[in-house]
C-alpha cells in the first residue's frame, strides 16, 4: 500500500463530550431527530454518537 503524504492524511481529533453535548444528544434523542443530521449539526462522527448513546443506554437514529 502506498503511504499518504503528510498533506493529503487527515488528523484525527479526539472531543470529550461536556455536559452540554450530553444534554443536546439526550434531546435529540426524545424528539428522534435522524443520526445524519445530529452529526452534521454536533460535528461529530456517526460512530462517535452511537458509541456515546450505547454508553448512555439511550437511542439514537429512529428511522424504523
Amino acid at each position: 500500500m502506498a503511504k499518504k503524504s503528510k498533506k493529503t492524511a487527515k488528523k484525527i481529533v479526539r472531543r470529550e463530550y461536556t455536559k452540554a453535548d450530553v444534554k443536546e444528544l439526550r434531546a435529540h434523542s426524545k424528539a428522534k431527530t435522524p443520526l445524519v443530521t445530529i452529526a452534521k449539526l454536533t460535528k461529530r462522527s456517526e460512530g462517535s454518537l452511537r458509541q456515546k448513546a450505547l454508553k448512555l443506554g439511550i437511542r439514537l437514529g429512529h428511522r424504523r
